[in-house]
């Protein structure tokens, strides 16, 4: 079987030419899928015949059925459980906001690396997803905004994607990078390389590949803790990809790409919400072009932790914002319905 969204453009072409048929026929397939998310490749009747009779018999489209639907924030976060073809089940979440839409999708089923206070990281690891898997979660949140009267009338389709659902993207490096490259092609979904941000938990190599490579996406890193064995308290991939490294790793980043990393800090009481701590932080990032973005711990039912109050939250960004760093609160969403930061986990 071939799956249609795991080729981006120039790949697409190249197929249907090892076939016989034109550059013309593959951009009216392209077209197809991804200007007019088609849903049914019988439907696609410009193709030649010959064509869809293939196609038809052959090809897949990862339209990723929506096992259940979950509802929170008056209706702006929506979760939603998707069924693959194997019997996995991820979660992918659709965010409305009043001037953009986003989708944070699913990388992976399940996660290995199983940093402490994260369900997906409790679940274990199931596989990684294809690369039309991951790009079959947006065309669905896509189908889903159609399906609605307020999405006809004044919601657009999505236009940011957050690579912060399950699993770590650069465990899955040609996958998710052949996603961010048909999400972002200007023939089809056309959502720019700012507008997706790929966050992980600290792949050193990965890190370095993503500047090499000058891939356009935005990196966010989830550091939780400033010293080596605090982090690696919380973050067991620590032990593998050590502090030290993963800072010079952010440090050859900024300077290759000239861009800045988010860095991402789920707060928890009593564990890494100091004064102090702020302060080591700002020593460890000293230099280096950033965003600092702070995560209340959202609750999971495998970790005992607890979110901070707001009056921690406060000083510790205050810490931070003296120390001359940039630094936001991240608005908490979805948190009745699991799907907050580290709270997905693919729930049957």
């Amino acid at each position: 079987m071939i799956r249609l969204r795991d080729y981006p453009r120039a790949a697409m072409i190249q197929l249907l030419a090892s076939w016989g048929f034109s550059a013309a026929h593959g951009a009216r397939l392209w077209k197809y899928l991804y200007r007019e998310g088609a849903t049914d490749i019988a439907a696609m009747g410009e193709l030649p015949s010959r064509l869809l009779e293939r196609l038809v018999e052959r090809g897949r489209l990862d339209l990723l059925p929506v096992v259940r639907e979950s509802l929170a924030d008056h209706g702006r976060t929506t979760k939603y459980l998707l069924g693959l073809e194997d019997g996995q089940r991820i979660e992918t979440v659709l965010m409305r906001c009043r001037d953009r839409v986003t989708a944070c999708v699913s990388s992976q089923a399940g996660c290995a690396l199983g940093c402490v206070f994260c369900a997906t990281g409790q679940m274990g690891f199931g596989r990684n997803l294809t690369a039309g898997e991951i790009v079959g979660q947006v065309m669905m949140v896509n189908r889903q905004l159609r399906l609605t009267t307020l999405a006809r009338q004044s919601t657009p389709g999505v236009r940011n994607v957050v690579l912060m659902g399950m699993g770590e993207p650069l465990l899955n490096y040609a996958a998710v990078m052949t996603a961010v490259e048909i999400l972002g092609d200007s023939a089809g979904l056309a959502i720019a390389g700012k507008r997706m941000t790929l966050s992980t938990v600290g792949v050193v190599p990965g890190i370095v590949r993503l500047a090499d490579e000058r891939r356009p996406c935005s990196l966010a890193v989830s550091l939780h803790a400033a010293t080596q064995d605090e982090r690696a308290a919380l973050v067991p991939a620590a032990k593998t990809w050590p502090l030290v490294e993963l800072m010079d790793a952010c440090r050859y980043y900024t300077a290759k790409l000239s861009r800045r990393v988010f860095f991402e800090w789920t707060l928890i009481a009593g564990v890494n919400d100091s004064v102090e701590q702020a302060g080591e932080l700002a020593r460890l990032v000293q230099g280096v072009p950033c965003q600092i973005n702070l995560i209340p711990l959202n609750r999971t039912q495998e970790y005992g932790g607890e979110s901070c109050d707001s009056e921690s939250v406060a000083r510790f960004q205050s810490s931070l914002r003296e120390a001359g760093l940039p630094v936001t609160v991240r608005r908490r969403r979805g948190t009745e319905i699991a799907a907050g930061c580290g709270q997905l986990a693919g729930a049957r």
